[in-house]
């Protein structure tokens, strides 16, 4: 039974004066900065009346204050409760009054709004923090005393509430225990091999599982150190290439790095590892990747409520397509989705999810809670098979599953075949309603050449490679696939926007 900050604090280096974190600015945090820093924002979070077990919400840019506060939230024993930058008054105001926070820290540019929201809904109190780690709630904690005891939490206290995207209905508040977060950062430190010499590159946000449970506290978990950047920029990445030895990111920063012709094997001389995660990487630019910089990008599985699941090896075979063997401690299991049965080896089931890693329920949902669980495991919702080297592979949520004309058709095998084509840089499967189908596939299509819209060339080529019945009959030509922060492509928007072309 441990605080989770004790637990990351025990991993620090002996040396306090170690850097944790250079910024774009060129400031230093040490490992020293982070115990004075959230014992002051744990002491702030108290003079405002925040209490054991309350929440903190957050809509604040990313900065090295934000951190600070998470930790300091964890100190004092609150909930943190990250929220996506990009969501409008009407989202927060939901969030706020679903949650009840004790504090809402703002972004100081957006106070006159979501301030705003947060004072009607009923918020006590009602702090700022801006991109530069200024604003009343920094001023707060740089007067305070930097001295705090950390509370004692059991494993099961919540630590941080992340709510879901809510693509498919209400969204839902994940609540982690610092046994959870904890089981997890030191799992992936072994599994990635972090040490302390370890010096992460972070352009990922903070208000999302990869960014803030992957990122940050398996580096403090390590020891390690990171060159903390406010957003992804491929240059920039480009030029601290040679000073960090990891990388996460998500497809996306692949995508735009491979756009960049300084990306070759002497810039990545330095580094050791590069992971991807929160959505798909095709197989296509993890083979262009490796074939500009020698590295195989590791690929993941994660989910908000269970944090990492899966992870391809480390030494081994990093098969492109699959999400790699579960991770120690966590148990992977392939099911029928109505009955709950055991697939066979190599079938397409629903994934089923057990270990200290997986989340305790959703806020305030008990009903919403029992339904996702089955005899102790989680139903992720994803659609996924078990290869007989014991490799996982997603094929799809259950909700995008496509039945057409009585057959199962999953998006990212035709997604797979569509993204070998020389033609295309990248697609997006979608079923929409057809008059005789049931659903009819339709495929969205990113071209390599802008000019290329040739749909009847693609169906030509995929003759070969699916059988007629999972060949889209229609493409659609965009210049990109709309997607959302974490690099997820947004098929609840395709399909409001191209759902009637088979109906018209």
């Amino acid at each position: 039974m441990a605080n989770l900050y004790d637990v990351l604090r025990a991993r620090a280096p002996s040396d306090k004066s170690r850097p944790f974190a250079t910024l774009s600015d060129g400031r230093v945090f040490t490992y020293a900065d982070i115990e004075d820093q959230s014992a002051r924002y744990a002491e702030a979070l108290l003079r405002c009346g925040v209490a054991v077990g309350d929440r903190v919400a957050v809509q604040a840019p990313k900065c090295i204050e934000m951190i600070m506060l998470y930790l300091g939230c964890l100190r004092a024993g609150a909930i943190f409760l990250p929220l996506n930058t990009a969501y409008t008054a009407g989202e927060i105001d939901y969030f706020l009054r679903d949650s009840e926070p004790a504090m809402f820290v703002c972004d100081a540019a957006q106070v006159d709004t979501a301030g705003a929201v947060a004072e009607a809904v009923g918020v006590p109190a009602i702090e700022t923090l801006d991109e530069t780690g200024g604003g009343s709630l920094s001023r707060l904690a740089t007067a305070a005393s930097g001295r705090f005891d950390t509370v004692a939490c059991a494993d099961d206290a919540i630590a941080s509430i992340l709510y879901t995207s809510g693509t498919t209905g209400r969204s839902k508040g994940a609540m982690l225990s610092h046994g959870n977060l904890a089981s997890n950062a030191l799992t992936l430190v072994d599994s990635w091999h972090f040490t302390p010499d370890d010096v992460l590159l972070h352009a990922l946000p903070i208000f999302h599982t990869h960014g803030l449970f992957v990122g940050t506290n398996v580096t403090l978990a390590a020891g390690g150190s990171m060159l903390f950047l406010p957003k992804f920029d491929p240059k920039e990445i480009l030029a601290l290439l040679p000073r960090a030895t990891v990388m996460m990111g998500v497809p996306t920063f692949y995508i735009r790095l491979l756009g960049e012709s300084g990306l070759d094997r002497a810039r990545v001389a330095g580094m050791r590892l590069f992971i991807s995660g929160s959505a798909p990487l095709s197989a296509d630019i993890h083979r262009e990747f490796r074939e500009r910089t020698g590295h195989a990008i590791l690929e993941r599985y994660g989910m908000t409520e269970t944090n990492m699941n899966t992870s391809n090896p480390y030494d081994g075979d990093r098969v492109a397509g699959t999400v790699g063997k579960p991770l120690p401690g966590v148990e992977i299991r392939i099911a029928d989705p109505e009955t709950g049965e055991p697939r066979p080896q190599g079938e397409v089931g629903v994934i089923e999810i057990s270990g200290p890693n997986v989340f305790s329920g959703y806020w305030r949902m008990p009903e919403k809670t029992a339904e996702e669980f089955r005899n102790g495991r989680f139903i992720s919702g994803d659609l996924g098979f078990i290869d007989d080297k014991g490799y996982v592979s997603i094929v799809g949520r259950a909700k995008d599953l496509i039945i057409a004309g009585g057959y199962n058709i999953y998006p990212a095998e035709v997604e797979t075949a569509l993204d070998e084509l020389p033609q295309v840089h990248e697609s997006a499967v979608i079923g929409v309603p057809h008059p005789d189908m049931g659903e009819g596939v339709v495929a969205i299509v990113v071209p390599r050449d802008p000019a290329f819209a040739d749909g009847a060339a693609l169906t030509s080529a995929l003759a070969d490679r699916l059988a007629r019945f999972k060949q889209p009959r229609h493409i659609v030509f965009l210049p990109e696939l709309p997607k959302n922060t974490m690099g997820k492509v947004q098929k609840n928007v395709l399909r409001e926007r191209h759902g009637g072309v088979f109906t018209k």
